[in-house]
């Protein structure tokens, strides 16, 4: 198996400690299988898409003018 080493911020370190039951290696192997798992339905699902890059901006953009839009009509 192989090792990695992970750099976290002092204050999740602290929490950390006062769980020394805990399996943490574990933890993090399980939380990475699983995203790795997203990662590979996502490339799974997009495979065989056409959609470009820009059409992909183009349409976050339109989608975030239409979020925004909605909201200011609530706003009046």
């Amino acid at each position: 198996m192989a090792n990695i080493t992970l750099s976290i911020p002092n204050k999740l370190h602290e929490k950390i400690k006062k769980h020394p039951e805990i399996r943490w290696s574990e933890v993090a192997r399980h939380a990475m299988t699983e995203y790795v798992e997203k990662l590979e339905l996502m490339d799974k699902l997009t495979s065989e898409s056409k959609l470009t890059d820009k059409d992909a901006i183009e349409i976050s953009k339109k989608i975030k003018r239409s979020i925004a839009e909605r909201h200011m009509a609530l706003l009046k």
